[in-house]
């Protein structure tokens, strides 16, 4: 019987970055000397964890500066790039003539289909996940690969530790059957902590109340191989949905309507990880003062690929 594959990532790195002004997935923020990225700890940790390879999704004018940052790991961990192009769309749709920036996370990740075998993680590049993140998912992957073809993953991150102080934050509540499943995943804008110490944001029907323990999504998922029909068939029904010049292909939004359909099923993984990234400029300094004090501790290496 032959070997299981270790689960690869995928590795979301064509961002934009607006808010922040500019590429922050190349962010230098780790301590001197190396000033590692965030997405070279993600890298770090998943590979610990027991990923086997990473596959980086790029915009096609980031080859050139993709290849230079990646002699920084190459040598300790096997990597791709896949292209997100603004044209390639299923046969029979066309780019309006007003649409400027990529179709969003779905389409990102299916742009990763031909370099992707086995199950695998989706993240961002510009996140810091944590180590128990990636532990939990790699076990998480490593039992789902011979199981039901449509059964997924996602961690999940208390809404308290993923505020930024320097602005509103969008996040996809996760709510729980009784089962641990995820029951539904509601998209909410503009989260702030409320002067009564509470949270407030924006939901589809108007202003809700959240708890600082709620689960939400940070954008790192498990997935089968599988995930791909479903992005395939998901893509086209946005493209036929019409108003394509802003409107974004989620992750969030597809799964949502693959459950409601009952034909997935997504477990919320709770590890107790902690999260910390960089939205708006402001968030950096905070960002650098973790990292050194997580080095200090011995949790990371000053120099993460010696």
């Amino acid at each position: 019987m032959s070997e299981a594959r270790a689960p690869s990532l995928v590795v979301l790195a064509a961002g934009m970055g607006s808010r922040y002004g500019g590429m922050k997935q190349f962010a230098e923020v780790g301590p001197p000397p190396d000033g590692a990225t965030l997405m070279e700890y993600s890298l770090y940790d998943a590979r610990r964890a027991g990923f086997g390879d990473a596959v980086f999704v790029i915009r096609p004018d980031m080859m050139d500066a993709f290849r230079g940052f990646a002699r920084r790991f190459e040598r300790h961990l096997p990597w791709r790039v896949a292209v997100q192009r603004l044209e390639d769309l299923p046969p029979g749709f066309t780019v309006p003539p007003d649409r400027a920036k990529p179709w969003g996370t779905g389409q990102a990740v299916l742009a990763a289909e031909a370099e992707v075998q086995g199950p695998f993680a989706v993240l961002n590049a510009d996140d810091f996940y944590g180590a128990a993140a990636f532990r939990a998912l790699a076990e998480f992957l490593t039992g789902t690969a011979a199981s039901a073809r449509a059964t997924y993953g996602i961690v999940g991150y208390r809404l308290r530790e993923t505020l930024s102080e320097a602005g509103a934050v969008n996040r996809g509540v996760c709510r729980l059957g009784p089962d641990g499943w995820l029951a539904h995943i509601d998209e909410v804008l503009e989260i702030r902590r409320a002067v009564d110490g509470g949270y407030d944001g924006q939901g589809s029907a108007g202003q809700v109340r959240l708890d600082g323990d709620a689960l939400v999504s940070m954008n790192l998922w498990g997935f089968t191989e599988s995930v791909f029909d479903l992005l395939r068939g998901s893509f086209g029904e946005f493209l036929r949905g019409g108003n394509l010049a802003t409107r974004e292909f989620l992750l969030p939004t597809l799964i949502q309507t693959a459950i409601e359909r009952n034909s997935i099923r997504v477990r919320v993984l709770d590890p107790g990880s902690h999260w910390f990234g960089i939205t708006y400029p402001a968030d950096r300094t905070h960002v650098e003062a973790t990292l050194r004090r997580l080095v200090a501790r011995g949790e990371y290496p000053e120099r993460l690929w010696a």
